[in-house]
Order: C-alpha cells, then sequence, then structure tokens
C-alpha cells in the first residue's frame, strides 16, 4: 500500500532511506490492528503465512541485517532447527511483544545509520551459499535491502489481512489515524 513518505531535507540520504524503511514497517503494523492474537496468527490461505509470523519474521531480519552491517554476532540467530520458529510465534511470544521488540531495533537501526561516517560505509557478508564469496554492502545498499525485504512481506500482510475480515490498507490508514489521534 502507497503511503506518502515525506520529502528529505536537500542532502538527507539517511533521513529519505530511513523514512521509507519506516513507512514499510507501518504497513505490517498497521495490518494488525484490532486483530486478537488468534486472528493474528491464522492462516487464511494455503500458504503457511500469518500475520504475526510475517510480524516476527520482519523483525528478525532486520535485527539480522543490523547485526550483520555492526560486524556483531546476532543473539536471535536462526539455525537449520529453528527456521520455521521465525514465522511464528512460540510459547508466550505475543503480537505486543513483537512490535515492541522490533520498535527497539527500529530505533537501534536509526541509531547505527546516523553514526556510521558515510553512507558508503561496507561490511561483509557472511559465508553461505546464497551470497558471493568475498562480497561487501554498503549502509546505502543496508536499507534499500530493508525496503525492499519489509515491503514484500508488506504485500503479504495486505492480502493476508483482507482474506481475514475484508479490511484494506486503505481502511488500516484510516484506523491508524484514529488511534494516534486518541492518544
Amino acid at each position: 500500500m502507497v503511503t506518502h513518505v515525506p520529502a528529505e531535507a536537500t542532502g538527507d540520504e539517511r533521513g529519505a532511506l530511513l523514512s521509507f524503511v519506516e513507512a514499510q514497517r507501518g504497513a505490517i503494523r498497521r495490518s494488525l490492528i484490532g486483530l486478537t492474537e488468534e486472528q493474528a496468527a491464522s492462516r487464511p490461505s494455503a500458504s503457511e503465512l500469518s500475520l504475526s509470523g510475517l510480524l516476527k519474521h520482519v523483525a528478525e531480519t532486520e535485527l539480522n541485517w543490523l547485526r550483520m552491517a555492526q560486524q556483531r554476532p546476532n543473539e536471535a540467530a536462526r539455525t537449520e532447527e529453528t527456521w520455521a520458529e521465525s514465522f511464528r510465534l512460540v510459547g508466550d511470544e505475543t503480537v505486543e511483544q513483537m512490535l515492541e521488540f522490533w520498535d527497539g531495533i527500529a530505533v537501534e537501526v536509526e541509531k547505527f545509520i546516523r553514526s556510521v561516517p558515510s553512507m558508503d560505509d561496507t561490511f561483509p557478508l557472511p559465508e553461505a551459499p546464497w551470497f558471493p564469496k568475498g562480497e561487501r554492502c554498503s549502509m546505502r545498499w543496508l536499507l534499500v535491502h530493508l525496503v525492499e525485504e519489509i515491503a514484500r512481506h508488506a504485500g503479504h500482510a495486505d492480502i493476508i489481512r483482507e482474506s481475514l475480515d475484508g479490511r484494506t490498507a486503505f481502511e488500516l490508514i484510516a484506523d491508524a489515524a484514529r488511534y494516534a489521534d486518541q492518544s
């Protein structure tokens, strides 16, 4: 769902890219407005995807990319055995907890990006069959990739939400505005 992303201040590439990342995060968050935990976890199609699972996946994916850029270990790293758990809430995990977790990651991403000397600074990709050997990515690439990754799943979220109760992204944008006005 397209929403307006305010224009950046002249020359504020970081701010512009961070704003586009945040706009896509908002689409995922809005897809969960007014749902119960059970509705958020439901899978209304042949797909294994649920809204709460998408939420968890995008939060963990963003954290993973942040840790790669920071060149720090990822405290929420997945193994082949736990990969499926990145697409569903497990144990006592809730949508509210995942939203708070993701909010913390969002703050950390912004702080990190604003602290790097240049958007041209790079970080190495880890050894993996899906990454070219010795590949490095810039901070700019990281933010563009986050826009791509989150937007792909925001589209999934739009379809899932509409399948659950007929609510469209336009209606959810209006609902989010009403909730913001009430706070």
